[in-house]
């Protein structure tokens, strides 16, 4: 593990991602780079799109501050799109070799509407993924 992206939204399993992700980058000696996604869904109206992407940034400095205080530092990185995708495509980019996420227990019909981003990349990235519990 030489470059390690987290998924960051600022939620309980993203901050469970982004401690595992502190606590390899520390074991690794590994760069880390932290992404935030803003959902961009056809259905939803402009004006939540960016609502989200002001909450969106304020968890990535927040993630920054968390990062700092371990004495660790992050490239940040935010973005708008279908999370999976998004994520993956920032990982292939910035040449990450490992990616982490974390997960949310939801039911087979939350499942089925919106889909698993840890799902997602666990299928489909091209490096190692991470899914914190």
């Amino acid at each position: 593990m030489n470059r390690i992206l987290v998924a960051y939204d600022g939620s309980e399993p993203a901050n469970r991602a982004l401690e595992r992700a502190a606590e390899l980058a520390i074991m690794f000696k590994a760069e880390l780079g932290v992404v935030s996604v803003t959902p961009c869904w056809r259905s939803r109206p402009e004006a939540d799109l960016w609502g989200d992407a002001e909450a969106r940034a304020t968890a990535l400095q927040s993630a920054r501050e968390w990062l700092n205080q371990r004495g660790l530092s992050a490239t940040l990185v935010s973005v708008a799109g279908d999370p999976g995708k998004s994520i993956e495509k920032v990982a292939e980019a910035g040449d990450f070799d490992t990616i982490v996420v974390g997960t949310r227990d939801v039911g087979p019909v939350d499942r089925f509407m919106q889909g698993s981003v840890s799902e997602f990349l666990a299928a489909n990235a091209k490096g190692t993924v991470v899914i914190a519990r």
